[in-house]
């Protein structure tokens, strides 16, 4: 059974940071792609950080030079590191995990707002 449990979302005042934690279970962590995806209210999902299983990264461009996804193959948890956070950085983000042959897994989410 594959599960990806979001962790470390919360509210955060602008300019602020704040560290995405995904653990994975269930999956060949160390040969799936892993990312972020987030959804604002009344807006579609949308790709924020990928990183592949050899460690290349692709970012979304509204979150590049300050978001930096990593992973830790050992612990079967991929992270994002948020900074300079935005207002219209609120959303819930989602982490994901895609096996080599395409299929994706979707954890529940994890709720960040950026708000004075």
């Amino acid at each position: 059974q594959v599960q990806l449990v979001e962790s470390g979302g919360g509210l955060v005042q602008p300019g602020g940071s704040l560290r995405l934690s995904c653990a994975a279970s269930g999956v060949e962590f160390s040969l799936n792609a892993m990312g972020w995806d987030r959804q604002a209210p009344g807006k579609q999902r949308e790709m924020v950080a990928h990183i592949t299983s050899g460690g290349r990264t692709n970012y979304a461009n509204s979150t590049k030079g300050r978001f930096t996804i990593s992973r830790d193959n050992s612990k079967n948890t991929v992270f994002l590191q948020m900074n300079s956070l935005k207002a219209e950085d609120t959303a819930v983000y989602y982490c994901t995990s895609t096996t080599y042959y395409g299929r994706s897994f979707w954890g529940q989410g994890t709720q960040v707002t950026v708000s004075s």
